[in-house]
């Protein structure tokens, strides 16, 4: 019996050599047709998670360049990347230790970064991850399951793991070094692109922009800037700049490294900027970059005047070389050609660009027909809107492209250039190879200066249902939640009910202050007071559900929902009253009034979706739950706090929040008596001195009080008074304990106070 037991374990072994060796042979195949990197990455993961049995596989290779860990995957119709530090995560920890690992709860270990899932969107359970290396034994990344689909990762995967990706470790390096040489012939043609493209160009703008772009790639630095030398304020300024943004930088110029270079005409190229006295750190304090190196080269014109300087930031893995000088100088030639070509033709440019920015930064399609009915222009939103190409609508003629189901778009037409007065239509609907649309749509006579008939125009507004939803959402919550949400459709604003936690503020003696700052600074007010509130709620996957005059009414929960969506509603209404003490002290300075708010939580169910009538549809929620967060936020005047929660919000938080029960109610309209809170964690030591000792000393006079022990608890609420003169709950409830002496509850008494008002 033994003999047929080794003898069987003997015979597993030979299967499961055979079997690897198969998958070695698959993989070797596989790759060795594979297109490119971006099709092996794929490969390799798709077969190690199929034969592991792991949800889902994923390749980071090793950027020497940069430090990072790198891999693609395909988001719907997108290629995307993601990039981590080589030291950080769990792939970065096994590419530096050399040494694979096995983790069955991802969100216990330390070093498993929860951003990445929050990126993607997927939730990681267990990993499986092994390093990748070349035949020599060099590192150049990892291997990386997630989630395996039936029980745990087994030494087994992780053995199988590794001589699959040694398997691939050749081919995903050829690809590598594949790419890599693609990528440096681009730059290289892109070079000589831009250099025989320069002395043609008269367009200054994009000439530019592309001739940046160049320098920054062919230097391999992190950012270049052209400064153009304006000669009647002394000035040099930024016409152009690589990782600028909208930033725009003026300076004196005999200022920094850049003035200098403009003043003596002589090339600088300084390895460390904060060691240099002529570098001005101010730039990068008003930027937010950290200038390491720099390379600046003065622009000279053909008469030898120097124009403006170019300057590159930050050559990645060192220095700036003579060599880096030499290409840097070579482009600033051309650069000053470009400028002074351009200066031929800027001043009829602008208008025509003005013109043509507005038609391309419209999210409304704009047509425009010469008086032939000729079309001839089409902006990019009319483009997007039809689903066509510029050839498949320029230079027809208007009743040819509006014929059939669109018939009605060249009757419009027709009319307008008659009556020469414009037509909308609302609501209307426009058939292409794209589908059905619906759209506004409006025509436009087009007329000279001379009142010359010059065509028509049309504007065309998208309003088709993903549009409607998303510029709906989109009012009430983070836009990339919005996004998000469209991916549910529109069922969703047809009427769900779900569980959700309804938060409530109110300005206090709002009246009182709109009386005394009159009309436009009350809105200039609500405006400023509004804006930081709303990124409070929002911060936290909030949804602002509507504003009702000063008041607020946010959910948490829906259209969305979060396992701690009770917690996020607590974490913001204590960050609006962390941000409404920084914006009163910013008032108070400024010699204006504070203000002070009441913030009211419930949890409950709750009907959302989109009610109204035709003519107008919001997106809210109704029921008890929303009342009850209402009257709790009303209740705060009477309770003097700041935030009050219901005991069915308390009792699902997850995390630990300094708080007290205040009282047990039945609230207006009511029979059910429910337990409210006050939450304190936004108090500073300052503003609620002894805190935990006043907490306790409240808790226990609370109990008195419920147990008709009216001395006890008097006793019990002065001692916390003691500690805090100003706790108001403490104060009222002695106030009620010597009302009950004189005045006895019934033998049923059970501590629960009826509110009379809203």
């Amino acid at each position: 019996m033994p003999e047929l037991v080794k003898n069987g374990a003997s015979t597993r072994k030979r299967t499961n050599k055979s079997r690897l060796a198969v998958i070695l042979l698959e993989v070797s195949n596989k790759l060795a047709a594979s297109r490119d990197l971006e099709d092996a990455l794929a490969i390799l993961a798709s077969m190690s998670a199929a034969e592991i049995g792991a949800d889902r596989g994923s390749i980071f290779l090793n950027d020497p360049a940069t430090g990072e860990l790198y891999t693609r995957y395909t988001d719907g119709r997108f290629n995307r990347e993601i990039r981590i530090l080589n030291t950080s995560g769990v792939a970065g920890h096994v590419f530096h230790a050399g040494k694979g690992v096995i983790i069955h709860d991802a969100y216990a270990d330390d070093r498993f970064q929860k951003e990445i899932d929050l990126q993607t969107g997927y939730t990681t359970k267990s990993i499986l991850c092994v390093p990748l290396r070349t035949l020599k034994g060099d590192l150049i990344g990892v291997s990386q399951l997630l989630n395996k689909l039936d029980g745990e990762f087994t030494e087994q995967d992780l053995s199988m793991l590794e001589a699959m990706v040694a398997q691939a470790a050749i081919a995903l390096e050829s690809h590598r070094t594949v790419e890599n040489l693609q990528a440096a012939r681009r730059q290289e043609l892109e070079f000589l692109d831009v250099v025989s493209e320069v002395s043609s160009e008269i367009k200054l703008g994009p000439l530019l922009q592309k001739l940046i772009r160049a320098i920054t790639k062919m230097l391999d630095a992190e950012r270049s800037t052209l400064f153009i030398n304006d000669e009647k304020t002394k000035e040099l300024y930024t016409e152009v700049g690589e990782g600028l943004g909208a930033t725009t930088i003026r300076m004196p110029n005999n200022v920094g490294i850049a003035g200098t270079v403009f003043q003596t005409g002589e090339t600088v190229n300084i390895p460390h900027a904060y060691a240099d006295l002529r570098f001005n750190p101010s730039f990068d304090r008003k930027t937010g970059f950290f200038t390491r190196s720099i390379l600046c080269v003065p622009v000279v014109n053909k008469n030898g005047k120097i124009i403006g300087v170019t300057q590159v930031l930050n050559k990645r893995g060192g220095a700036f070389t003579s060599d880096d000088e030499a290409r840097l100088k070579a482009f600033t030639s051309q650069i000053s050609i470009g400028l002074e070509n351009a200066k031929l033709f800027d001043d009829v440019e602008n208008i025509k660009n003005y013109n043509e920015s507005i038609l391309e930064s419209m999210s409304s399609g704009v047509i425009t027909l010469n008086p032939d009915g000729v079309i001839v222009t089409c902006n990019s939103a009319a483009l997007r809107i039809m689903s066509l190409q510029p050839t498949e609508i320029l230079e027809r003629p208007a009743e040819e492209f509006f014929a059939g189901a669109n018939g009605w778009v060249l009757e419009r037409i027709r009319l307008v250039e008659g009556t020469q007065q414009g037509d909308v239509v609302m609501d209307a609907e426009m058939t292409f190879s794209g589908g059905t649309l619906s759209v506004n749509l409006t025509v436009l006579p087009l007329i000279s200066v001379n009142r010359k008939k010059l065509g028509s125009m049309l504007m065309i507004e998208d309003i088709t249902s993903e549009k409607r939803v998303k510029s709906t959402m989109a009012r009430y919550m983070d836009p990339s939640v919005a996004a998000k949400l469209l991916m549910a459709g529109e069922d969703v604003l047809g009427g769900q009910s779900s569980q959700a936690t309804i938060l409530f503020s109110d300005i206090r003696s709002f009246t009182t202050l709109t009386e005394e700052l009159g009309a436009q600074a009350t809105v200039s007010l609500l405006n400023e007071y509004f804006t930081v509130m709303v990124d409070c709620i929002q911060a936290q996957g909030g949804m602002l559900d509507k504003f009702i005059g000063d008041a607020i009414m946010a959910v948490f929960g829906i259209p969305l929902a979060h396992d701690d969506d009770e917690d996020r509603a607590v974490r913001a209404a204590i960050s609006m009253l962390t941000e409404l003490n920084i914006f009163n002290q910013k008032r108070t300075s400024e010699g204006r009034r504070p203000i002070n708010i009441g913030i009211g939580l419930n949890t409950d169910n709750i009907v959302s979706g989109n009610i109204g009538s035709p003519k107008r549809m919001d997106y809210t929620v109704i029921g008890d739950g929303v009342n009850l967060a209402s009257r709790l936020e009303s209740a705060c005047k009477k309770y003097g706090a700041r935030l009050l929660a219901s005991e069915l919000t308390v009792k699902k938080l997850k995390g630990t929040y300094r708080s007290r029960e205040v009282d047990r109610v039945v609230v207006k309209g009511k029979t059910q008596p429910v337990g409210i809170f006050e939450i304190v964690d936004y108090h500073s030591d300052e503003s609620f001195p002894n805190l935990m000792a006043v907490l306790s000393a409240f808790k226990f006079g609370l109990k008195c009080y419920r147990e008709a022990k009216w001395d006890e608890a008097i006793k019990a609420f002065r001692e916390g008074l003691g500690m805090n003169p100003e706790d108001f709950p403490s104060k009222m409830y002695i106030e009620r304990c010597e009302y009950l002496k004189k005045s006895p509850p019934k033998s049923d008494w059970d501590g629960v106070w009826v509110l009379d008002s809203k």
